[in-house]
């Protein structure tokens, strides 16, 4: 069964039985998931359990009790209840809660939203944003320029049908549909017109530019002094979004630079600006920005720094200061063909795996911030400690660390120390038992030490084990990736050319497996890369000249 979240809260029966009931706060959390995006109420449950209890029973009247108190209770909220049975024997309720044509409150006027696995109240100017964001009709489904769908551009629409059926995020049963079925399911078209995602996504370049809120890319750079020197700008609406992003990162020249550090045998190449973190950064910008406010959406380039400006707030619910693990789908359906389309993680990943790219690249963690009218997130060029970017790749290949653990360990090695209190305002963690999946592993394996008790606990990275990189376990080559392992067999080729595979393998390391070691050089060789004589145990390799 699914872990409670965004869509789903578990509640015991007492909330809703005898003298225990707390019809408010019952009342709480069906406003607040029907001010989201709808939800789950499995009552019958209790919070960290999978089932009901095996001899529970449901009362009959229940589901109509539930009915006839939330009606008391609240304003614009459907209660659609249903007695299951599980595995167990045990009966609970799923008690269903849609989204709300309009904006759902109490009847004593208090407003809630679902945020992560949180009832937030939503008070003063945010009743509001929560009124103007919770449009009966979203702005994506709207079709008041009635452009019709055959005005589509035939090859976008190509395009977006063939992806969507490539993609293994799609279901066999949409990749079936017809193209204007598929449309229709993914909110591009209305009946007889396109919708404004429609436009935005499959429109001609005419069209599109009538979208008063089209988006338009403005990338500025500044030297030392704060002088722009260089300006480019996406603001001919010829592109829909996916077309932005790749132009975006192939037009700007400076997206290609790089620094080289030094890596065994060979020297790595790190790029000033990972193009992951890019377009994720711009695939944020474009598919959470508010479509009902103009504004541009800005990259400004400085020597030390990436600044992506998004016009508009945060989505209701998201701080600066939550952004890591809460998700508020402003605009649902472009997140949806995003995510289908494999332009974005799935959903609240994203920034995760900013921040495992930044630490793996011994570079801070974005910063962002936030005014009435704007969204600004900065990401830092300078690579504080090159030598966090071997310690994180060589621990990664001898331990086969998570996402949570590779985080973990690169706040960590750019820091001398940290406590669980920082740790936990870092990683936006409610409390010290949250710290135990980003942190138990790496402190069994004796990679990060710990000294103190409580919040007070102080977590740090051996000095030597960072400088030396010899891991208690013992490091291993065996799961070395493809391209490492390439560069390795071509230096050695390069200085020991007419090698057989045994003394290829002998000279790097004796844990590769000669079969391993084969396959690396057959995609050598037909890259040109590495040339051969003779057959079977004679053959002979050396580096291509």
């Amino acid at each position: 069964m699914s872990r409670e979240g965004q869509l789903l809260d578990k509640k015991s029966l007492r909330l809703v039985q005898g003298k225990t009931a707390n019809w408010s706060e019952f009342a709480k959390d069906c406003v607040a998931f029907a001010n989201a995006t709808g939800g789950h109420l499995l009552i019958g449950i209790e919070d960290g359990q999978s089932a009901p209890p095996p001899s529970q029973q449901v009362p009959p009247d229940l589901p109509d009790t539930l009915r006839r108190k939330l009606a008391e209770r609240t304003v614009n909220v459907t209660a659609l209840p249903n007695v299951l049975t599980a595995a167990n024997g045990g009966q609970y309720i799923d008690l269903a809660i849609p989204r709300a044509m309009t904006v759902a409150s109490t009847t004593d006027g208090r407003y809630f939203l679902r945020v992560a696995d949180q009832s937030k109240p939503v008070t003063g100017d945010e009743v509001m944003r929560l009124a103007t964001e919770r449009a009966a009709l979203p702005w994506e489904t709207q079709a008041t320029l009635q452009i019709p769908r055959g005005e589509a551009d035939p090859i976008l629409c190509e395009r977006l049908i063939t992806a969507l059926r490539a993609s293994d995020r799609v279901k066999p049963s949409i990749k079936e549909k017809s193209a204007d079925e598929t449309l229709d399911h993914y909110q591009l078209a209305r009946g007889a017109y396109l919708t404004h995602l429609g436009i935005l996504c499959l429109g001609r370049q005419q069209h599109r530019a009538q979208l008063a809120s089209a988006p338009v890319i403005q990338f500025i750079k500044f030297d030392a002094l704060g002088e722009k020197v260089n300006k480019l700008v996406w603001d001919d609406h010829t592109r829909n979004p996916m077309a932005l992003i790749d132009s975006v990162w192939q037009e700007i020249p400076d997206f290609r630079e790089s620094y080289e550090l030094p890596d065994g045998l060979y020297r790595q190449q790190v790029p000033a600006f990972d193009e992951m973190v890019v377009r994720e950064l711009m695939v944020n910008a474009l598919v959470h920005r508010p479509y009902t406010q103009r504004g541009d959406i800005f990259l400004n380039l400085y020597p030390d720094r990436l600044e992506i400006v998004n016009p508009g707030p945060l989505p209701l619910g998201v701080t600066p200061q939550n952004m890591l693990h809460t998700t508020v789908r402003r605009n649902e359906h472009l997140a949806r063909l995003f995510h289908d389309l494999k332009l974005m993680e799935r959903e609240g990943s994203g920034f995760d795996k900013i921040y495992e790219v930044l630490l793996s690249q011994g570079r801070p963690i974005p910063e962002v911030s936030e005014a009435f009218d704007r969204v600004q997130i900065t990401v830092r060029r300078r690579i504080l400690r090159p030598e966090i970017v071997d310690f994180i790749a060589k621990a990664d290949q001898t331990y086969q660390l998570t996402q949570r653990e590779r985080i973990t360990l690169g706040l960590l090695a750019q820091h001398e120390a940290l406590t669980a209190r920082e740790l936990m305002a870092t990683l936006e963690l409610p409390g010290t038992e949250a710290l135990q999946p980003w942190l138990a592993r790496l402190l069994d394996w004796n990679i990060v030490h710990s000294a103190g008790r409580t919040q007070a606990t102080r977590y740090s990275v051996a000095p030597e084990l960072l400088r030396n990189l010899r891991f208690p376990a013992g490091a291993t080559l065996k799961r070395i990736e493809p391209h490492r392992l390439a560069a390795l067999i071509l230096e050695d080729l390069r200085r020991y050319p007419c090698s057989s595979i045994s003394e290829v393998c002998q000279r790097i390391s004796g844990e590769i497996h000669p079969k391993q070691v084969k396959r690396a050089l057959d995609a050598l060789i037909a890259k040109d890369e590495v040339r051969f004589e003779g057959s079977n145990r004679w053959r002979r390799y050396w580096a291509a000249p």
